[in-house]
Formats: structure tokens, C-alpha cells, sequence
């Protein structure tokens, strides 16, 4: 991984328009207007209110805070300096591969589906 694979994935989080932080804000949001509709309860719009404070101040946070942080890795150019190039081979001090190994894992074999049920009579 590379500082820039790193800036790709909070670049994918923090998109103004299609990234996941917006679509959680259109969440919030969406369920707090929900909850101003119900009115069946007094706690009904003190829900609301937290849905739209967590949308306007913590996701805000957040979101300053990843964007900052892509624009960080966006100017620097370098390897993870935990990886190594591989050599597929697993060093005796190592426990996995994945830990020192800059190579894509490789890809998982399916789960087998248990055997069938006997159709047996019930009782």
C-alpha cells in the first residue's frame, strides 16, 4: 500500500457528493425529518435534534479531519514502511504473510456447503 492508495480510499470517504460520509449525513438527515413527522412522542423531536447535531458537528469533524488527512498523503509519495517487496515466502519471526508481504492476498477458496439433510420420515 502507498501513501497514495491511502488518499484513494478517504478520497472515496470524504467525496463531497458521492463519498460515505455524505451519504451518512443524507441518512441523518433523512431520519431526523422522519422523526419531526411522527410527533407521537415528546422525545420524537429531541431524536431529530440529535440526528441533525450528530449530521452539523461530529460528522463535520470527521470529515475535516479525513479531508486534512488526504491532502497529507495526497503530497507524499511513498511505500508503507512496514512492507516489503515479497518474496512469498514467510520469514520464521513472522506470524502471517499479509503482515510483511506488500502482495495482494490471495484469493479465498469458497466455504464447502454442507452435506444435504436425510429426508428421512418425521416423527
Amino acid at each position: 500500500m502507498t501513501t497514495e492508495d491511502a488518499g484513494d480510499a478517504l478520497t472515496e470517504v470524504t467525496a463531497a457528493h458521492d463519498g460515505v460520509l455524505a451519504a451518512l449525513d443524507e441518512v441523518l438527515r433523512a431520519t431526523a425529518e422522519f422523526y419531526d413527522g411522527l410527533s407521537d412522542t415528546a422525545a420524537d423531536p429531541c431524536t431529530a435534534r440529535r440526528l441533525r447535531y450528530l449530521a452539523d458537528e461530529h460528522l463535520r469533524v470527521i470529515r475535516n479531519d479525513l479531508s486534512r488527512t488526504r491532502n497529507d498523503l495526497a503530497d507524499r509519495h511513498a511505500e508503507h514502511p512496514g512492507r516489503s517487496i515479497c518474496t512469498e515466502e514467510v520469514p520464521v519471526t513472522e506470524r502471517e504473510r499479509s503482515a510483511v508481504c506488500a502482495c495482494p492476498p490471495r484469493p479465498r477458496t469458497p466455504p464447502v456447503p454442507p452435506p444435504p439433510l436425510a429426508a428421512g420420515l418425521r416423527r
